[in-house]
């Protein structure tokens, strides 16, 4: 009997040893650290996890605020189609950097809206390397075909840019004819207009504003500051905060130029007046004419080529959202050309 417990004892031992063996632990560990000398432990396989996932907070505060932006907050991600996904969804953009298409090869399934993946190469070195930017090189507009380079800018500018419509018009060139409510650049400009490009520039006396040629890393540089509370800058994005009711705009990435923040205030008051006064008169021309409805759309029909600019010159400055602050004279002479060709 004493030998059969014994044997049975041992027996059970041995299984379970071999079950050890051959089934290995399903937790998923980091790289092999350094072997050991002289009995001492080798370093952790894990070590370089730690570079970035430490005890700061960093990631966790940022990750907070990009979760208050439009970025991570809006619907956009949805348009997930082949046509839309390369700059509203995150694997849509990444797919168009390995691929350098203008479209995705399908439809994306489980879209995601960009995030910290979109835009920087996470878990690739496992160092500090990994928060480098994905894409800064720079680009060709769709809507001209004029390259462009607004340095680390280019991440945010090669989605925010409009499309070119079709078809597109040509100063001196033949009626357009528009046969949907789509026709014009979409909702994209900044990353055009910021460069002094894109529009349909009618006449003359076209410049830029210092912004286009003294702002290094342009989009990065303005539009994320150091975060204002939880309210704009940083991974928000956004500048202005406060709402209709109350609006602010954190100007502390301006005040390296402009230094007296009185005198700023004024100037982006009076930008702001200048380019909504006269956006408002060529919409007015625009409804007159017949070619933009009560609702903003385009109107179907047969239009002059300078009726079809000055339409697309208003989408843009519509859609560029920055009421002048982006590229001031350029802007502003598109929308007094515009009306001036029309009238």
């Amino acid at each position: 009997m004493r030998t059969f417990l014994f044997l049975s004892t041992m027996f059970l031992l041995v299984t379970s040893l071999v079950v050890v063996i051959s089934f290995p632990s399903c937790t998923k560990e980091g790289p092999p650290g350094k072997a050991g000398e002289d009995g001492i432990d080798g370093e952790s396989g894990t070590a370089t996890c730690a570079v970035c996932h430490d005890d700061s907070q960093v990631n966790t505060a940022i990750t907070r605020h990009w979760e208050k932006s439009k970025h991570a907050s809006g619907s956009a991600y949805l348009r997930n189609s082949s046509n839309c996904a390369g700059c509203h969804t995150s694997q849509g953009y990444r797919e168009l950097l390995e691929t350098g298409s203008t479209t995705t090869f399908a439809t994306i399934s489980n879209p995601n809206p960009p995030n910290c993946y979109t835009c920087h190469q996470i878990h690739q070195q496992y160092t500090l390397d990994d928060w480098d930017l994905t894409n800064v090189a720079s680009f060709d507009l769709r809507i001209t075909g004029d390259h462009v380079d607004h340095g680390k800018g280019n991440l945010c500018a090669s989605c925010h840019q409009p499309r070119r419509p079709s078809p597109m018009p040509v100063i001196g060139g033949s009626d357009i004819t528009i046969d949907n409510f789509r026709w014009g650049p979409h909702y994209g400009s900044p990353g055009a207009l910021a460069a002094g490009k894109g529009g349909y520039e009618i006449g003359s006396g076209y410049t830029n504003s210092a912004h286009v040629s003294m702002i290094d890393n342009s989009c990065v540089t303005c539009h994320m500051p150091e975060n204002y509370n939880e309210q704009a800058g940083g991974h928000m994005f956004n500048l202005s905060y406060g709402g209709p009711a109350s609006p602010d705009v954190l100007t502390s990435s301006c005040t390296g130029c402009h230094t007296n923040e009185t005198t700023l205030q004024l100037l982006m008051d009076s930008a702001k007046l200048d380019i909504n006064t006269l956006l408002a008169d060529l919409n007015g021309e625009l409804k007159t004419i017949g070619i933009l409805s009560a609702t903003d759309q385009p109107v179907s029909g047969t239009w002059t080529a300078n009726q079809a600019g000055a339409l697309l010159n208003h989408q843009l400055v519509k859609y560029d959202g920055s009421n002048g602050v982006h590229n001031y004279p350029y802007i502003k002479t598109l929308l007094e050309n515009s009306i001036a060709a029309i009238q």
